[in-house]
């Protein structure tokens, strides 16, 4: 069966390019955590992981063991860290496929340390720290009590220490400063306590761009790998290209009338004698259904507007000023045609979310084609 016309296109060189813009970025000797969890941001994890460990990134970031194991049963080498924690009875799938886990309690770190010890290997794990972002982590004053802890668990190296910045994006950088701060602190009584973590890590995209002093021995990018910007303001502090397009083509042509309603609901109804496209897309792909009355798609290199209620599986757009315009014909949902873009922030602030829940929202049944 031929590939259905709504189709993601990954653009493997526009991700190589950002990858080496954002190495631009960082100091020489500082590692990348190329973070491919929730299948690479919706671009697909095992072909994005080929092309981030054949540029050289030294980790890659998974959210959940699963997504780990993935990428190892398509072949890929790289240390692979967990950053979304797992549950004690998980450690067996973290040996079983090479996994660092990302550790907060003693609970799991002790579940680890007897994994390890019945394997008769020795198990590298990473620390999170709870600087601000209120969500996994050690609170800071509980770091030595755990510390003290792992001290006890002789199958265990702590090989790295990390946190997560809440607000790296927003140009007032208080919030973000006080967790730098409060992070160092941290790393030093961990240092003093003996440990000798290889990295210390806590910048994300937003913070490799914009907030110096947060870059320390690795960096997490994210989100600008694929050539999306976590703030406005960002743009000018480096070049970065989209790796993904996502298109499909007009499955039918309809001319009707002025007063002619469209779709669930009729909220859309002509003004004049209208040429309305329906497109193979809905929300079932990925197309936010609140995009209704304010999405735009690209056809004969123009903007269209899409009209009427998004369905499940189709989508209607408004092409009565495309000279020409025929069943068939290319239709552009992220992407460029002719001289016009429509970028995934862009539709992300229509649908009013930001671009990262667009690209995760394209669903399986879009396929994937790499060029």
């Amino acid at each position: 069966m031929e590939k259905r016309p709504t189709s993601a296109f990954i653009h493997r060189e526009a991700l190589r390019f950002n990858y080496r813009q954002l190495r631009s970025m960082v100091p020489a000797g500082t590692a990348i955590m190329a973070v491919v969890k929730a299948n690479a941001y919706g671009h697909g994890d095992v072909e994005v992981a080929r092309v981030l460990e054949g540029l050289g990134s030294e980790f890659l970031g998974v959210a959940i063991p699963e997504e780990g194991a993935r990428l190892r049963e398509a072949g890929i080498t790289r240390p692979i860290a967990v950053l979304g924690g797992i549950f004690p009875d998980q450690a067996g799938a973290v040996f079983d496929y090479g996994l660092t886990p990302v550790v907060f309690d003693i609970r799991t770190a002790r579940s680890l340390d007897s994994e390890a010890r019945k394997r008769g290997a020795l198990k590298e794990i990473h620390v999170k720290i709870d600087t601000g972002m209120g969500r996994l982590g050690l609170l800071p004053d509980e770091a030595g009590l755990f510390f003290a802890g792992v001290k006890e668990l002789p199958n265990l190296r702590v090989e790295a220490v990390l946190s997560h910045l809440a607000e790296s994006e927003n140009e007032d950088k208080g919030f973000s400063l006080a967790q730098l701060a409060a992070f160092q602190r941290c790393v030093e009584d961990i240092r003093r306590m003996g440990f000798d973590p290889l990295f210390t890590e806590i910048a994300n995209s937003a913070a490799i761009m914009g907030l110096e002093g947060s870059r320390h021995s690795l960096v997490r990018p994210g989100v600008a790998l694929y050539g999306s910007y976590p703030a406005t303001r960002l743009r000018e502090k480096l070049e970065l290209k989209q790796v993904l397009e996502l298109k499909t083509r007009i499955l039918h042509l309809k001319s009707v009338p002025p007063g002619f309603s469209i779709s669930y609901g009729r909220r859309f109804v002509t003004k004049r004698q209208s040429l309305v496209a329906t497109l193979p897309i809905g929300y079932a792909d990925g197309l936010p259904r609140r995009l209704e009355g304010k999405g735009e798609a690209l056809v004969g290199g123009r903007r269209v507007p899409l009209v009427g209620a998004i369905c499940m599986d189709l989508a209607m757009a408004d092409v009565t000023d495309v000279p020409d315009v025929k069943a068939g014909d290319e239709a552009v949902i992220i992407g460029s045609q002719g001289t016009e873009t429509i970028t995934a922030e862009e539709v992300a602030g229509k649908a009013g979310t930001i671009s990262y829940e667009i690209f995760c929202g394209i669903s399986e049944r879009v396929p994937r084609m790499y060029l």
